[in-house]
């Protein structure tokens, strides 16, 4: 992209800490009358600061000047044009999700459910689908702005529908080099890497050599490879083997999104893949993955379909279906596919948003059914599956992993805190609550209630390990020199209040956050303010 339409770039872990008694709610102060002290934009004075690299807290004061973090200790005497009291609080760094699905940010700039729970920073393009342009995504985040620093990965399914539309099949050597050319164009634009969806049309009908010759063009622009892996559950330590196959041919540094194990007949096995994860790393590949801290996950209804059943689009998926032999064919691989990973309906699946029929929005198949078909029996949920996808495919909250599996991944030190959430809207649909709490589920139930972890192992899994895989230069870490995205919240009070039943509810306990030194979020409300910019592997943040 010309240099005239260039986006700025730049990139960049409750310990167990003591509550302070009576403490009140983050205040703001007039700054101190000193006229030999330095002048600051901003003090954050007598709070906590867990830092990102996993120390302890230590009660220190933050000044910020210029959008940087000018100064780390006991400040006294300093003064500040503005100065906030952070007794009983938290200062950390701002959250960096690196997954997310806040595409086309200039649609819905402010991502306040992102915001709202401390994330100063979002990596969209995940799961295989991204912008069709990325200059031009990144030059609208330049030019109109946006509340929180924003990267993107180039996807590999919308690169793949770009040449080959939604064809089963492997592209031609012709066919491969346009989609090599739409990578490289992609990366030189700003991309910071390749994503993949192999669980989704079209992505899954991709061989690993088309898959390996995409990451290799990622790589060579110095990008990672981050994967939303082929199968999840029953074959999830095949899918695992072979995003370190593609990582290794490529030669790249690897990202394993959303770790989990979605079929209750594998249960338990999240150590397995924890060890070839790690095995790798001692083999000297550059590997992290990510996870949400919920039990359920989302997706389309269509992933629930033999995949060669979706292929050719809407009206080629509605003749199969309205087909009598072919939907017989259809169905019975469905209720294979559902023994295979140990179910014997979709009652643990729910919808979260039809377009075409809201008020079936949170209910599960099993009660969509009886509404739309009469009966709940797993025929009956069946044939209203088929029926949604004749219209608008609805997207799905599904309810498959074990709490057990969630706590394991979690405490190891190689995986980060992502969402895979979208921009939310108030009101519409019944979506996933993790994207209005992810972090603040962490930092409340996962830290503070249960202690899975130490806060400032949550921290850490939410700022310098993400900032560090990803390239994000002088971000993750509250540290002189380095970009002031901050976020200062209730160690006791933080809480994440959407549900499953109720989503549509921010989480609590963050009074400030700040993306380079500016107030996205005081006191528990956004500002409106626009400071984030576009973020790239390995430039250093300017003021």
């Amino acid at each position: 992209m010309p240099s005239a339409l260039s986006p700025r770039r730049f990139l960049a872990p409750f310990c167990r800490l003591l509550a302070v008694a009576g403490a009140a709610a983050a205040s703001l102060m007039a700054a101190p009358n000193d006229p030999g002290a330095p002048v600051y934009d901003l003090l954050i004075v007598n709070g906590t600061v867990v830092d990102g690299t996993g120390r302890a807290g230590v009660r220190e004061d933050v000044a910020v000047r210029g959008g940087v973090v000018a100064a780390v200790g006991r400040l006294a005497g300093a003064a500040a044009k503005t100065t906030i009291d952070a007794t009983g609080r938290v200062v950390a760094p701002g959250f960096i999700d690196v997954h997310t699905h806040a595409d086309d940010p200039a649609r819905t700039p402010l991502l306040e459910n992102f915001a709202r729970m401390g994330v100063t920073a979002v990596v969209a393009g995940n799961c295989g689908d991204s912008a069709e342009s990325i200059g031009a995504e990144l030059h609208a985040v330049a030019r109109d702005g946006i509340a929180v620093n924003f990267a993107t990965l180039v996807g590999h399914n919308t690169v793949r529908a770009a040449v080959l539309g939604s064809a089963r099949r492997a592209p031609d050597a012709s066919e491969l080099e346009r989609m090599k050319a739409l990578v490289a164009r992609a990366m030189e634009e700003g991309a910071i890497g390749l994503s993949t969806g192999l669980q989704y049309v079209p992505g899954m009908y991709a061989e690993r050599g088309e898959i390996v010759e995409l990451a290799k063009v990622a790589a060579r622009a110095g990008g990672l490879y981050a994967t939303h892996m082929r199968n999840e559950g029953t074959r999830v330590a095949e899918a695992v083997a072979e995003a370190l196959v593609v990582g290794e041919a490529a030669g790249c540094p690897v990202q394993i999104s959303h770790l989990k194990i979605d079929s209750p007949n594998r249960w338990g096995t999240s150590a397995t893949l924890l060890e070839a994860i790690a095995a790798a790393r001692r083999r000297g590949m550059d590997v992290r993955a990510d996870q949400y801290a919920y039990t359920a996950g989302s997706a389309g209804l269509g992933i629930r379909f033999p995949g060669w059943a979706l292929e050719g689009g809407h009206d080629a998926v509605a003749a199969r279906l309205n087909d009598p032999g072919v939907w017989k064919r259809i169905k019975e691989e469905m209720k294979g596919l559902l023994a295979e990973r140990g179910f014997t309906d979709l009652s643990w699946a729910v919808i979260a948003l039809d377009r075409d029929d809201p008020s079936l929005d949170g209910l599960t198949m099993k009660q969509a059914a009886a509404k739309l078909v009469g009966a709940d029996d797993v025929e009956s949920q069946l044939e209203t599956a088929r029926r949604l996808m004749l219209g608008s495919e609805p997207q799905m909250v599904y309810h498959f992993m074990s709490e057990d599996d969630v706590k394991r991944i979690m405490r190891d030190p190689d995986v980060m805190v992502a969402s895979d959430s979208g921009v939310l809207s108030p009101g519409e649909g019944t979506p996933h609550p993790r994207g209005y709490g992810n972090t603040a589920r962490v930092l409340g139930r996962y830290v503070r209630d249960l202690g899975v972890i130490p806060l400032e192992e949550a921290v850490r899994k939410m700022t310098s390990l993400p900032a560090r895989h990803f390239g994000f230069a002088r971000r993750g870490e509250v540290r002189a020199g380095w970009a002031a995205d901050l976020v200062v919240f209730d160690p006791a009070g933080v809480s994440d209040r959407a549900t499953f039943e109720n989503p549509h509810q921010y989480a609590t306990g963050f009074d400030h956050v700040l993306v380079n030194g500016v107030f996205v979020v005081r006191d528990g409300k956004p500002t409106g303010a626009r400071p984030g910019q576009a973020l790239s592997r390995g430039v250093v943040p300017k003021p």
